[in-house]
């Protein structure tokens, strides 16, 4: 049964729903349900599936613009309407529990009369002068992230000359077309622009992670699953597609475990970049003639927003396969 939330003017009630990874908890928030999550720097992706989640409010314990970068994502909470109340602190992950009603008033919430936590309750107009504070300082954010993207080049340049080692996937992507489909900025109006190109050159499907969810909503089959499978659903697991595990260099695989206790084959490729990158670089590996990617990650922002302090990794893998990949808007 979906919660109801009752709004009297600065006033919200309503059903907590509580939890510290916000790609993790969007799927089970009903209409009308308070969000309390943990997310500094809540990026755009995060926001949209809060959005469309429609939390009668959102309670965030660290602050959703920290200052470190300008992320639009709790810009997009405010347009929509949905009241955001930010920074209360970590505590409020404990003293407050999925299904508890609590109450917002301005900045406080509320379990009955005890006041659990205080924050800052946000606006559109307060979230643009933190953006655009956050746009000044920028810059030292944007060299430390330089200085770890050229450290793991140096580290890493063999990623460049060296094929990794390459599980058998079941199906030839020789000679193939092959789409990568990411969850993240505008890859559901992508894979909506892109159904006729997937109707007309039926390429091979790689979803990382969520992706495969997203493909789904569209009606589209995975051909592969790459990632960690933290963020993908059981249906798209079990829809028939190869799984592959991304593992960290020294061998340990998270996801590994969650196939297992489902019963489910899968293979292993441990690589120190992105899930992103494991896809890319499994298509062109394979034999594709063009990647087209969908939902990309490309820019210091999206990687930011990703809570990654460089992106050595995927810029070399784009310099190595750049001459077939195409982003989705290129099709």
């Amino acid at each position: 049964m979906k919660a109801r939330a009752v709004h009297r003017d600065a006033v919200v009630t309503g059903a907590a729903r509580v939890g510290a990874r916000t790609k993790l908890l969007t799927p089970h928030i009903h209409h009308g349900e308070i969000a309390v999550i943990n997310h500094e720097d809540l990026d755009r992706v995060a926001a949209e599936g809060l959005v469309e989640a429609r939390p009668a409010a959102i309670v965030n314990a660290a602050r959703s613009i920290s200052g470190k970068y300008p992320n639009v994502g709790p810009l997009l909470i405010a347009a929509a309407g949905i009241p955001l109340v930010d920074g209360v602190g970590e505590d409020v992950m404990v003293r407050v529990r999925t299904g508890v009603a609590v109450r917002v008033e301005k900045g406080d919430v509320y379990i009955g009369t005890e006041l659990v936590a205080s924050g800052t309750r946000q606006t559109l107009q307060s979230l643009e002068g933190e953006y655009e504070a956050a746009k000044v300082t920028v810059g030292e954010e944007l060299e430390r992230f330089a200085e770890n993207t050229l450290e793991f080049m140096r580290r890493e340049r063999q990623l460049l000359f060296d094929a990794p080692s390459l599980p058998d996937l079941g199906v030839d992507l020789r000679r193939r077309q092959a789409i990568v489909v990411v969850r993240g900025a505008d890859h559901r109006s992508d894979l909506a622009a892109l159904g006729g190109y997937i109707r007309e050159m039926r390429p091979v499907v790689i979803a990382v992670d969520g992706g495969a969810d997203a493909l789904r909503e569209r009606g589209h089959r995975c051909d592969l699953i790459v990632g960690d499978f933290d963020s993908v659903s059981d249906e798209a697991l079990r829809s028939g597609a190869h799984l592959i595990v991304h593992a960290y260099p020294d061998g340990r695989a998270p996801g590994a475990e969650r196939l297992e206790k489902m019963g489910l084959a899968y293979s292993t490729i441990a690589f120190a970049g992105t899930s992103e990158d494991v896809a890319l670089l499994l298509a062109y590996e394979k034999g594709a003639e063009l990647i087209v990617a969908v939902g990309s990650h490309g820019s210091m922002i999206d990687f930011l927003d990703k809570g990654r302090s460089g992106m050595a990794s995927t810029f070399l893998v784009r310099l190595k396969i750049g001459p077939i990949l195409v982003d989705a808007k290129g099709v």
